[in-house]
């Protein structure tokens, strides 16, 4: 049987900064009162595979279509690069607290040292407050032995540069830049599939326990950039009924669509999977003459490299949706 546009069962992560938007604001059924931080919405991490909701596939999970379907199903490209591994990793996140101030590792040193991939990622702010903020890199260049003072002094935070959030903000955090999601934020974070995080300062937090959460200074020291970098926030305009790109690098890219009328997608050229998250309003998705799925805000779909094109029908005024793939000719 063909395949069609796939979603699959939101894996939920309790965490000791989570909160409940991601029930009232994003209508998850996450049937327990404990504070749920994360819902995995696409994940092929170990013991986190995602489980297809729907069609005639419903019950097999993500590591079992690739096996199956392999080029079909990623794009024969990714395929021949990833293997059974599906090579992203999608999320929606609810701080209702800080998160820990962490770095994550590129490829090289997350190979040598855990057999896994880096964790380069992107976050998409979707609801905030007036005093909502992160944490992305440096607010002046400084170097390992200051950075370590800090730590040891309790000053860290005076080094760290902190951006305002307004919903539909855009952040780029490659591997190597120290970061935090701070709280009242509600986003969507695109990344490399991988787990491995350091964390570095935890604001003296214990769990329900009374354990204070592992620390990791000394593996994070030669893996973070010292550098300041301009424009952590990125710049995008606005634009109706066309993708506007967000972030386009070796691990994934993603663009914006925001539709009000049925709009048309080709995917011939790009051999990928593509990843629809739909962050507002609702809308329907699938080959003009094949098997469609409806979003609304706060799914997700995965349509598969077979599938060279797509319908997006908007059900409310306007529909706004993530577009995530992977480009042709990796390094």
């Amino acid at each position: 049987m063909e395949l069609y546009p796939l979603k699959f069962t939101p894996i939920f992560k309790e965490r000791i900064w989570g909160g409940n938007k991601l029930q009232t604001l994003l209508g998850k059924d996450i049937g327990v009162e404990t504070p749920i931080g994360e819902s995995w919405e696409l994940s092929s991490v170990e013991d986190n595979i995602s489980v297809v909701s729907n069609g005639f596939l419903e019950g097999n999970d993500l590591q079992e279509l690739i096996e199956i379907y392999m080029g079909d199903l990623v794009g024969e490209e990714v395929f021949e690069k990833f293997g059974l591994e599906f090579p992203l990793l999608v999320k929606l996140i609810d701080a209702n607290d800080d998160l820990s101030i962490q770095v994550h590792p590129g490829d090289d040193i997350a190979r040598e040292r855990h057999g896994a991939f880096g964790k380069t990622e992107m976050w998409v702010a979707l609801d905030g407050n007036e005093n909502s903020r992160l944490i992305s890199g440096f607010n002046r260049d400084t170097n390992k032995d200051e950075f370590i003072e800090s730590v040891e002094n309790n000053t860290l935070i005076d080094l760290l540069n902190f951006e305002t959030v307004n919903k539909g903000d855009v952040f780029f955090v490659p591997a190597g830049r120290v970061h935090a999601i701070c709280a009242g934020n509600l986003v969507a974070e695109i990344q490399q599939t991988s787990d491995v995080t350091y964390r570095i300062y935890d604001y003296d937090r214990r769990d329900s326990q009374g354990n204070s959460r592992e620390l990791h200074l000394d593996l994070s020291l030669d893996v973070i950039d010292y550098t300041k970098v301009k424009d952590t926030k990125i710049n995008c305009e606005s634009k109706e009924n066309e993708p506007v790109e967000l972030v386009s690098c070796n691990y994934f890219t993603t663009n914006r669509l925001l539709i009000n009328k049925p709009l048309g997608r080709d995917y011939y050229s790009i051999d990928s999977f593509v990843i629809y998250l739909c962050t507002e309003g609702s809308c329907q998705i699938g080959e003009p003459d094949g098997i469609k799925e409806t979003m609304k805000k706060g799914d997700t779909v995965l349509i598969p490299a077979a599938l060279n094109s797509v319908e997006i029908i908007p059900f409310s005024e306007k529909a706004e949706l993530l577009e995530i793939y992977i480009e042709s000719e990796l390094d």
